[in-house]
């Protein structure tokens, strides 16, 4: 048994020795560089792949399996001169004994210079698509009654089912100075990743696997450049089909295009998760850095194989947004209020779809205000903007640019115009009518972002307690618009204004080549003296309006739409003063004349109230036309028609009042009404500048003088009257008054 035993001995180790032996020999007198042709026509056939090595192939046998290649290339067969990757050097070696066991045991595995060039040409079509491709081989006519081989999907398994996976064992993955770059010049995209480096620890299952990547990436639309850096422990389990990458750390600064010169310095940390036994994949305790933004969240994907769905929250802390908009390039034009958007802080809950994300259950606060509800994008590819929120207040004058110099200009000048037209005018009203109202009221520049708006799909509900426009507080105010396919629909416009409330609706039809606009308007008991007047203007008319509109128009600017005005309204001003036009005083002048007396007082006030102010316009071609003005004054009744020319802003009236005179408890002589004048209607014609208002009302001195011979007419038939007495017949008094009224 001894000798047994020791014959199996001396037998295996002698089995040893020439396999020992084989390998030295085969590594030593063999030499793969003699087989580079046949290595790049394998290539060729199974791959079609064109590899190029220029290099020495190093390799090795036992106990380690090595290869090593230097400066070598890869190409398509179809286009082999235009390669897409070349290689410095690739080295890797594996353990032969452990591979019969179904392990893979590897020293490292180093990658040096790396360059990776895809290119995508004009039709679309990349450098690196034809690769893994090989040509078909030429069809073999089967043996007759021999079953035809099975398609490569139709092979049976290499292992069998059930078999565990091989393990893996490698002390660690380096990659250095690799690049990226890829072009499309069908898009004119380019894109690239270069200084890559990536390194690792030992790679085993099961175990904590430190990972570090880094490099530099750039694209050209938009320009951006960006380092970024990648830092975590890896865990996976090939089995239960688990993978972690616990404390990741991303980590970077970009800059370029969007950030106008500044540099964005971000940071994302948490822990990561795929499972793809249950389809899940998890970012928790996420932490979100970005300059001085900080937030925090959690993401879920659920259903990885099928639809995935995303669900999740996110936390913003508070933050001074213009400070950070700032940094990141995004500066904003001076607003009326200097503090305005300086706190800022969300938190919401997410959901999404691989074509939707959705924040809901939203807490927004803004400065003094706060918001909920949620906002979402209901599809990526259509832009679709869903956003309905519910606030408590918001000052919006806070947040409207101020306005630019140019502009103060533009307005001083047409303020300066204004009054010089008033100081001509005079209080007294004995000045003549100015020639002309103001010009250039209405800008030609474009107002609406057409192509936009064409393609903006945009649901949008904001309902808020009170809302501060224009120095005006509005309360109870609801806002509703949607937008589709180039039809924008505000469906509700609503608010409480002082004792008045307002209700408006609107489309605009950007879908013609000329955008369409309609308006239809309600407002009940609004007083006009807010958006009448400015800080060098007092308004010219004060009271509480009702109005009904119904407007159309076309066109993509304020002269456009003036010009092209169209549609009907009715109006009543309630409880309305004319400032700056004491129009009694004038009649009083106007009565005095007539009396051939002179007013003994002076006039006492400078306003004109009145009871009520009404009538119904319509527009036509950005002039409204007037025909029923009536107004009820004390001691007065006013009737009138004329045109209000929005073009430019002017008005033309002429206007009819009828008085009782001075009805104050100590009269004016001169304007007491004499009994003749009971029921005749005084011409006044009021012409100018709209924002002249009273002031742009005259005396008609052609109305006056067929006033004045209706008067004459009068008298002589009264003195007719006195004369005849019962002398003549009627008929023959009636012929006579009637000649003396022509």
């Amino acid at each position: 048994m001894k000798a047994l035993g020791k014959i199996l001995g001396l037998f295996f180790l002698g089995l040893l020795l020439i396999l020992v032996a084989l390998g030295f020999a085969l590594t030593h007198l063999f030499d793969p560089n003699d087989y580079k042709d046949e290595i790049r026509q394998l290539a060729r056939d199974k791959a079609n792949l064109e590899l190029t090595l220029n290099g020495d192939i190093g390799w090795s046998l036992f106990p380690w399996l090595g290869l090593e290649l230097t400066d070598a290339t890869l190409a398509s067969a179809t286009t082999p001169d235009q390669p897409f990757a070349d290689l410095r050097l690739l080295g890797l070696s594996v353990r032969v004994l452990p591979l019969l066991r179904r392990e893979v045991q590897m020293s490292d595995i180093r990658v040096d210079g790396l360059n990776l060039n895809l290119q995508r040409d004009a039709k679309g079509r990349g450098n690196w698509e034809d690769v893994g491709r090989p040509p078909q081989p030429a069809a073999v006519n089967t043996i007759a009654g021999a079953a035809p081989a099975p398609a490569a999907d139709e092979q049976p398994a290499s292992t069998p089912s059930g078999a565990e996976p091989i393990k893996l064992d490698i002390d660690s993955l380096i990659v250095n100075s690799a690049r990226i770059d890829y072009h499309d010049a069908q898009k004119g995209q380019q894109f690239s990743a270069e200084s890559i480096q990536l390194t690792t620890g030992a790679i085993r299952e099961g175990a904590t696997i430190p990972v570090k990547l880094s490099a530099f990436f750039g694209t050209n639309q938009p320009v951006v450049r960006a380092r970024s850096e990648l830092q975590g422990d890896l865990r996976f389990d090939r089995t239960l089909k688990r993978y972690q990458l616990e404390d990741a750390r991303i980590s970077g600064e970009a800059s370029g295009e969007p950030f106008a010169g500044q540099t964005l310095t971000y940071s994302l940390q948490g822990q990561l998760l795929v499972d793809l036994a249950a389809q899940v994949a998890e970012w928790n305790g996420l932490k979100l850095s970005a300059n001085q933004l900080r937030a925090l969240g959690e993401v879920k994907i659920r259903d990885l194989d099928s639809e995935p769905k995303l669900t999740g929250g996110l936390s913003v802390a508070p933050v001074n947004l213009r400070e950070f908009l700032a940094t990141i390039g995004q500066t904003l034009p001076p607003l009326n209020d200097d503090n305005a958007l300086s706190q800022f802080e969300l938190v919401g809950r997410l959901s999404g779809s691989p074509t939707s994300l959705t924040m809901q259950e939203l807490k927004l606060k803004l400065d003094d205000s706060s918001f909920s509800g949620q906002i979402g994008i209901a599809d990526f590819a259509k832009q679709a903007l869903r956003v309905q929120l519910k606030g408590d207040s918001l000052d919006l004058d806070r947040y409207l640019p101020k306005p630019s110099k140019d502009s103060q200009d533009a307005g001083a000048a047409r303020q300066a115009e204004v009054k010089q037209s008033v100081a001509s005018a005079g209080q007294s009203g004995s000045t003549p009518l100015p020639k002309a109202p103001t010009q250039h009221a209405w800008s030609a520049a474009t107002v609406l972002p057409i192509e936009r708006l064409r393609s903006l799909d945009l649901q949008l509900a904001l309902s808020l307690d009170q809302l501060t426009y224009d120095k005006q507080a509005i309360s109870a105010f609801t806002f509703k618009a949607k937008s589709r396919a180039g039809l924008l629909t505000l469906e509700e416009l609503h608010g409480k204004l002082g004792s008045g409330d307002f209700d408006l609706k609107a489309t605009v039809d950007v879908r013609p080549a000329t955008p369409l606009l309609s308006l239809q308007k309600r407002l009940q008991r609004i007083s006009v003296e807010p958006f009448l007047k400015s800080e060098q203007q007092p308004s010219p008319v004060t009271g509480l309006l009702d109005l009904q509109a119904d407007l159309s128009t076309s066109g993509n600017s304020q002269k456009a739409w003036i010009d092209g005005l169209n549609g009907t309204a009715n109006f009543a001003l309630n409880d309305g003063v004319l400032v700056g036009a004491n129009l009694e005083q004038q009649l009083c002048r106007g009565i005095a004349a007539l009396n051939r007396k002179a007013l003994s007082n002076e006039p006492r006030a400078k306003d004109t109230p009145f009871e009520r102010l009404q009538g119904n316009l319509t527009f036509l071609n950005g002039v409204a036309h007037n025909p029923d003005l009536k107004a009820s004054l004390p001691g007065l009744r006013v009737s009138g028609n004329g045109d209000l020319d929005l073009r430019v802003l002017g008005l033309d009236y002429r206007v009819g009042i009828a008085l009782t005179g001075d009805q104050r408890e100590m009269p004016d002589p001169a304007c007491q009404v004499n009994e003749r004048y009971v029921g005749i209607e005084w011409p006044v014609r009021c012409r100018g500048p709209l924002e002249m208002g009273g002031k742009a009302c005259r005396l008609d001195q052609d109305g006056m003088g067929k006033v004045a011979a209706k008067l004459a007419g009068d008298k002589l038939n009264q003195k007719l009257e006195e004369k005849l007495g019962d002398k003549v017949s009627p008929e023959l008094k009636d012929a006579l008054k009637g000649l003396f009224k022509q």
